[in-house]
């Protein structure tokens, strides 16, 4: 440590002593930025391609491109096969919104009283299906919705994608309820008002923004999920991503991208959507 003698110089004589340390903070911070700016190139790049080639006027996956045309999305948006696929995604995943928002937000409201080894084990019961495989989900769910006639229906596609999308309400409610105090439950209760509408007079508007994120990233889950549906649904019952996929094995069209542009753009506004619900709520806060 300098002196007092050395202290008194000013702050210019102590900020001498701490150059290189602040150079070598300076330095991996730097890094940092540099690497991290390289894993979002690594991870964006590849998608971002897709833009450019959805407009190609050429009928093949052709790059550079010499010619620039909407005739892919004219087609897309034009022909009945993509609009049927288009009409059902939309189908499911509101209702699967909604289905899956109502019992991740009940669950996470139930897993508050909890606490200890039981909250714990409820909680890795409700997250479970981000941990196992897609794959190995989709294989359960056929036989159990076999043995109950579910497959081929929207009812076994949409508790199908309910079950993949709790766990994001789960989390983005379970957060939001952890900065809500319960003594204003209590105090609402006291004054007369009964269980629901506490509910809905005190609690729903303090977690509001934690229930529409995990509704926005239902409605994602759901929008883009293909694996379920090719387990479950019939050979007739596309919605957008099983038809991108039975288009890239049987015939390859640019058309496909046109529909990943949509699918991509539609994501990307309904994350930007919570991304600003959840800044303007914390913002509330302060």
């Amino acid at each position: 440590m300098p002196s007092s003698a050395q202290a008194a110089d000013g702050p210019d004589a102590m900020a001498g002593y701490s150059r290189p340390g602040v150079r070598r903070l300076w330095n991996w911070r730097v890094l940092l930025y540099v690497v991290c700016a390289l894993i979002c190139v690594f991870l964006i790049v590849p998608v971002l391609v897709i833009f450019p080639l959805s407009f190609n006027a050429s009928e093949y996956f052709s790059f550079p491109i010499k010619s620039y045309s909407l005739r892919w999305y004219a087609e897309f948006f034009g022909d009945p096969k993509w609009q049927a696929a288009l009409w059902k995604s939309l189908q499911i995943g509101v209702l699967s919104t909604i289905v899956s928002t109502f019992l991740g937000t009940a669950a996470s409201l139930g897993m508050r009283r909890l606490s200890g080894p039981l909250r714990a084990g409820v909680l890795a019961v409700f997250l479970a299906p981000l941990v196992v495989p897609l794959v190995v989900s989709a294989v359960g769910l056929f036989y159990v919705f076999a043995r109950l006639h579910l497959v081929g229906t929207v009812t076994g596609i949409v508790i199908a994608h309910s079950i993949l999308a709790i766990p994001f309400v789960v989390i983005t409610v379970t957060a939001a309820l952890s900065k809500f105090d319960p003594v204003l439950e209590r105090a609402g209760l006291s004054l007369g008002a009964g269980p629901v509408r506490v509910f809905f007079t005190v609690t729903l508007p303090a977690i509001r923004a934690g229930v529409v994120s995990g509704a926005i990233f239902a409605f994602v889950t759901s929008w883009d999920e293909v694996v379920a549906v090719i387990f479950i649904a019939t050979a007739q019952q596309f919605t957008i991503p099983r038809l991108m996929w039975s288009g890239v094995r049987e015939n390859i069209s640019p058309t496909l991208l046109a529909a990943a542009v949509v699918i991509t753009a539609v994501s990307l506004c309904l994350m930007l959507c919570a991304a600003l619900i959840r800044r303007s709520d914390g913002g509330a806060e302060r």
